[in-house]
C-alpha cells in the first residue's frame, strides 16, 4: 500500500486520507523532489536553543527536581 503526500509546515501531509488503524507501523521513503531544495535554516534560534538558554536559571529548586518534578507539582512519589 502507498500513499503519497508533501511536508507542510514541517509536518506531513497525505494526498488521501489513509484508512489504517491506530499503531499501525509506517515507513516513509524519501524521494526525489526534481531539484527542488529546501528553504535555507532562517537563522532564527530553535524553541529547543531558546529554552536550552533557561537551564540553569531558576534558583532555590531542590537538588532532584528535575528529576521529580511529579513529585513537586502533584504530590506523586518520588523516583
Amino acid at each position: 500500500m502507498t500513499y503519497r503526500g508533501r511536508i507542510q509546515n514541517r509536518v506531513l501531509v497525505l494526498d488521501s486520507e489513509p484508512d489504517l488503524p491506530d499503531g499501525t507501523e509506517v515507513q516513509v521513503d524519501i524521494r526525489p523532489t526534481n531539484g527542488v531544495r529546501r528553504k535555507p535554516h532562517s537563522g532564527k534560534p530553535t524553541v529547543g536553543k531558546e529554552l536550552l538558554e533557561l537551564a540553569g536559571s531558576v534558583e532555590g529548586l531542590p537538588p532532584d527536581a528535575s528529576r521529580n518534578v511529579d513529585h513537586y507539582l502533584y504530590g506523586h512519589p518520588r523516583r
